[in-house]
């Protein structure tokens, strides 16, 4: 997981075997989006924000699940 910048999200990862993208947000949520194409998490580390990013670019354009335990990317 790299910690990034923005007053939303606290760090976000990727998984390289399966394409998978994690979010974990200041409230504590974490998320993985499925088969996030490298470039979209490469982006994601580029973007000025983070949390525009994530809304225009991943959230309703790959299916999702809620974790909840430890994940290390």
């Amino acid at each position: 997981m790299v910690k990034v910048e923005s007053s939303n999200i606290n760090a976000v990862g990727y998984d390289t075997s399966f394409g998978g993208l994690i979010v974990e947000f200041k409230n504590g949520n974490k998320y993985m989006y499925e088969k996030v194409p490298m470039e979209v998490y490469e982006n994601l580390l580029k973007a000025e924000s983070k949390g525009r990013f994530i809304n225009e670019n991943v959230k309703g354009k790959f299916e999702y699940k809620k974790i909840t335990e430890d994940v290390k990317c």
